[in-house]
């Protein structure tokens, strides 16, 4: 039995969803990839803009943590900002994290302009001789009203109205490619290198989950069949947190019941709050358009797609090819099962399933 004063935890801090791990495994290529672009900007020129893109979970926001955490130890040219598009998403407000990185304090709270705040921030660049990286995390909540266009506008552009000014961006979403049509003034000075993230494989799962195990709880406390039971799990989910965030409360589990070793019914009794981790983040990935395709789903317990299509047309007036890129995406991240029947027109009919409970979509949905 664990006594009331002991714990299975060597380290809580490792199954926290925002813990940045000193090793960031099976992400080396993208991490190339990512220091490519910034390379220019060591040697003070501009930096290749970036666009960082798949489903939710993949490690697209660890990623640029850790690129910046190296860039900050080893150059003071550069200075990297992280701007959380679903909070910050206006062009002042983009802007504002910028200049509160820059400074080192927020601008004044009242009486000052964008164009105010725009040109300090450029002007420090070119003064100082300093290159901006800003990382637009879920940059697709910049899209309603065009304001992606203006944001990328005023720091790709910088340096025409403020001469030196040097800005590169970084754009991450939760999407297999840029459907946003961007401003021709945007696209001749974005032109983005994109760097794919890819759901994790079985095995490169296990050995990052196996990974935490180790740092994360005593010797002993998982077992290796345990751990198999939630890399599979996981891999059903396609979200790396569904497993990390698995492992935390099958161990709080074990602890409550006072063992010193996690049991299967431990992970049994945790996985339906777990798995939800990945709902709950999938669902911030949508746009308007894709929650109502979800939303119909939920309807019934199976679709034909043209059947679904026709409800979804009458419902907005959508074409049939938008309607097929929000099944890839739904299907792509986990949130719905579109299986080929090997009947219909060439054998491609689909039939549409919902891999989660109607009421857990719904619920968070109306949220």
């Amino acid at each position: 039995m664990l006594l009331w004063e002991e714990t299975l935890f060597k380290d809580r801090d490792i199954f926290e969803l925002d813990h940045l791990p000193d090793q960031f495994l099976h992400r080396e290529r993208q991490l190339d990839s990512l220091k490519f672009c910034i390379r220019p900007a060591l040697q003070g020129g501009r930096p290749v803009n970036a666009l960082c893109l798949g489903p939710p979970g993949t490690g697209k926001t660890t990623a640029i943590f850790k690129l910046f955490e190296e860039i900050e130890a080893h150059s003071t040219r550069i200075v990297p900002v992280h701007v959380n598009c679903q909070m910050d998403s206006t062009r002042y407000a983009v802007f504002y994290q910028l200049y509160k990185k820059i400074f080192e304090h927020a601008p004044p709270s009242s009486g000052i302009s964008f164009k105010r705040v725009f040109e300090k921030v450029a002007q420090h660049s070119a003064d100082e001789d300093k290159v901006l990286i800003v990382a637009l995390d879920d940059i697709n909540y910049l899209f309603p009203e065009k304001e992606v266009d203006h944001v990328l506008y005023s720091l790709l552009r910088a340096h025409e109205t403020c001469p030196g000014a040097r800005m590169g961006v970084i754009g991450i979403m939760s999407e297999l490619a840029l459907n946003y049509v961007l401003d021709p003034r945007v696209v001749s000075v974005f032109q983005a290198e994109e760097v794919i993230f890819p759901l994790y494989s079985r095995n490169e799962i296990k050995d990052i989950l196996s990974r935490r195990s180790q740092m994360g709880f005593y010797p002993g406390v998982i077992a290796d069949d345990i751990l198999e039971t939630v890399v599979d799990h996981t891999e059903k989910s396609g979200d790396l947190r569904v497993g990390i965030d698995l492992l935390k409360r099958a161990g709080l589990n074990a602890e409550k019941r006072a063992s010193k070793s996690i049991s299967p019914e431990d992970v049994a009794s945790s996985l339906e709050r777990s798995r939800l981790v990945h709902l709950t983040y999938a669902l911030k990935s949508l746009k308007a358009d894709e929650k109502e395709v979800l939303r119909m789903a939920t309807l019934q317990e199976s679709w034909r797609a043209g059947e679904l299509f026709r409800l979804f047309h009458e419902k907005t007036g959508a074409g049939y090819t938008r309607f097929h890129e929000i099944l890839n995406k739904l299907d792509a991240i986990r949130l719905i099962n579109a299986d080929f029947t090997g009947q219909g027109e060439r054998g491609r009919s689909r039939i549409i399933r919902v891999r989660y409970e109607a009421e857990e979509i719904l619920s968070r949905l109306n949220q």
